[in-house]
């Protein structure tokens, strides 16, 4: 039995959102929110500049639906890979966390970017990015980092970024790596090695 028009219909609009939205966070990490337009974005997704006011009201909500996006993915990414940990140490499963965030920084280089982006200046963008999504993930390292690794607290916020860094620059940067070193680091050999590096470098 065939889907119904109106079961077509919404399929259709889920995926039109979707493209948006894939092309919203590819242009926003690509030239921040300041440097992108819904023209824009609706050229990169296909489609008809109005959809975007249809299914976002203004160019800050579609910033926020976009960001939403990529954390989302991140804490499923994690919560899936750390389910599957249940029985190993809490050593190597904050190693595992680690090398999950380093994996998902090299599919998703786009997270550190508008990380970065948004990141320099105090407004209420920063303030929104920082309260929704940065804080639950500063608070559970923090207490990860002191508890497993013996970080001293007044450590945290260095280690915070050491790991936000040293898990993503190489994939943000990708073109300047392989111009610089050679190194591919989108080669899975690659993106492996750098996952184990950095959970080591931070839980020895």
């Amino acid at each position: 039995m065939s889907p119904g028009p109106t079961t077509a219909r919404q399929r259709q609009r889920e995926a039109t959102r979707e493209r948006i939205l894939e092309a919203a966070v590819e242009t926003f990490a690509e030239k921040g929110f300041l440097g992108s337009s819904t023209r824009e974005v609706a050229r990169r997704a296909d489609t008809n500049q109005g959809l975007i006011t249809y299914y976002f009201r203004s160019k800050e909500e579609l910033w926020r639906a976009a960001a939403d996006r990529i954390f989302e993915g991140l804490e499923t990414r994690l919560a899936k890979r750390l389910g599957a940990l249940e029985a190993t140490d809490r050593r190597e499963r904050a190693r595992e966390a680690i090398r999950e965030y380093v994996r998902f920084a090299a599919a998703q280089p786009e997270l550190f970017r508008i990380m970065v982006d948004e990141g320099r200046v105090a407004d209420d963008r920063m303030n929104w990015l920082v309260d929704a999504h940065l804080r639950p993930y500063f608070e559970a390292i923090s207490g990860a980092l002191m508890d497993v690794a013996g970080i001293d607290e007044a450590l945290v916020p260095h280690a915070f970024y050491a790991l936000a860094g040293a898990a993503s620059l190489l994939f943000a940067v990708g073109p300047e790596c392989r111009r610089l070193t050679g190194l591919d680091p989108r080669a899975p050999a690659a993106i492996e090695t750098h996952a184990d590096y950095v959970a080591r470098l931070l839980v020895p």
